[in-house]
């Protein structure tokens, strides 16, 4: 999405207005935090911040502490030597996180995508406690930061001790107006519709469709979208293009897998988590027993594989009954977590049923 105005301006806002504030936006994959930072870095310009991917970089203090500082436009507290200790380099990054400033000795902008990608660096020596160092540093410099994370559960642990002065901002769904848009320009449909025309010749109206199809997810929102003016149709289909988007290698198969793979392997118990998904994929919501009993397990080692799934944000629990938080990745669970392919009559079944939940209020999958 180009804009996503309502979580773009209160990070502004909070920048500007709000001294000592620092914005922490947290959202799921696909959500348009990259993208997000992305905006600002191209409003700020680069005179005034530096974007850094996180999770890229953060291989070895040393190197990363290279990424940071080369061909950075700012002026840095006070030249490192050129080999140092995991420890010294990384002390190093701190003080050029506190110490840097602009040409003109203004305070800077950093744009830190994936911030909790510095516990990396708490398997070298003496850095055991980066990640809470890093923040210290942050709530006491100068300068100014916005991070990000795909972690929720975890990001809002890892602050639950920092200091108050971080501010957790979900950055939610796409605005109606943003993502109808979006409807407009790809499909050319108007905004409103002629008199007599069906309500969904209208890109709002065809828009709530897609963002009730997508929970309002960016990557998911405009997946839909770009597959409906692929298609080209006189009606334009989101349900139709939702399901070529889940035939395999598709678009949103890709990064549906991408997420399953990702989150499970940062959580712990691989294989029986697979299989509480499968089970969830199969039927939800489930309370703590109905898992245990399905999986073959006590309710002890259930619930520990549980709290792990709740920490990588790939099941959330209300009422003591749990499920997927990511109703896409259960429709691919289901999907494609089989011997073999879906077929396309399958694909197409399994999106109906989606889109019946999404859509019909009353219906339960």
């Amino acid at each position: 999405m180009t804009s996503l105005p309502t979580v773009d301006q209160r990070i502004k806002v909070t920048l500007t207005q709000d001294a000592g504030r620092i914005p922490v936006v947290v959202g799921l994959c696909g959500s348009g935090r990259t993208s997000l930072l992305q905006r600002l870095h191209g409003e700020f310009g680069p005179a005034e911040s530096q974007y850094l991917n996180v999770e890229r970089t953060a291989t070895t203090p040393e190197r990363f502490l290279q990424a940071l500082v080369t061909g950075s436009p700012f002026i840095e507290a006070r030249p490192a030597p050129s080999r140092l200790s995991p420890r010294e380099a990384f002390d190093a990054a701190l003080a050029f996180f506190s110490g840097a400033r602009r040409a003109d000795h203004g305070p800077v902008t950093f744009l830190l995508d994936e911030v909790l990608e510095f516990r990396t660096f708490e398997n070298f020596p003496g850095l055991r406690r980066a990640l809470p160092e890093l923040l210290a540093v942050i709530a006491s410099s100068p300068n100014r930061f916005v991070l990000t994370s795909r972690y929720v559960t975890r990001t809002e642990r890892a602050l639950a001790g920092a200091s108050p002065q971080f501010v957790v901002m979900p950055i939610g769904s796409i605005p109606d107006d943003t993502l109808a848009d979006r409807v407009s320009h790809a499909l050319g449909l108007p905004m409103s519709a002629d008199a007599g025309a069906s309500d969904t010749a209208a890109a709002p109206a065809l828009a709530r469709l897609v963002s009730r199809l997508s929970e309002g997810r960016a990557a998911y929102a405009c997946a839909i979208v770009d597959a409906m003016a692929a298609q080209g149709q006189a009606t334009p289909d989101p349900v139709a293009a939702l399901a070529s988007l889940l035939e395999t290698d598709a678009r949103l198969w890709s990064l549906c897998e991408f997420t399953y793979e990702l989150r499970l392997h940062r959580a712990r118990g691989y294989g029986a988590l697979k299989a509480i998904l499968e089970i969830l994929a199969g039927q939800e919501p489930l309370t703590l027993t109905e898992i245990s009993q399905r999986l073959g397990r006590t309710p002890g080692s259930t619930k520990d594989y549980l709290s792990w799934l709740e920490d990588v944000d790939l099941v959330s629990v209300h009422r003591k009954k749990y499920g997927f938080r990511d109703p896409m990745l259960r429709v691919w669970v289901r999907l494609h977590c089989r011997p073999a392919p879906p077929t396309t009559e399958e694909v197409g079944r399994e999106v109906q049923a989606h889109a019946a939940a999404c859509l019909t209020p009353t219906a339960t999958v």
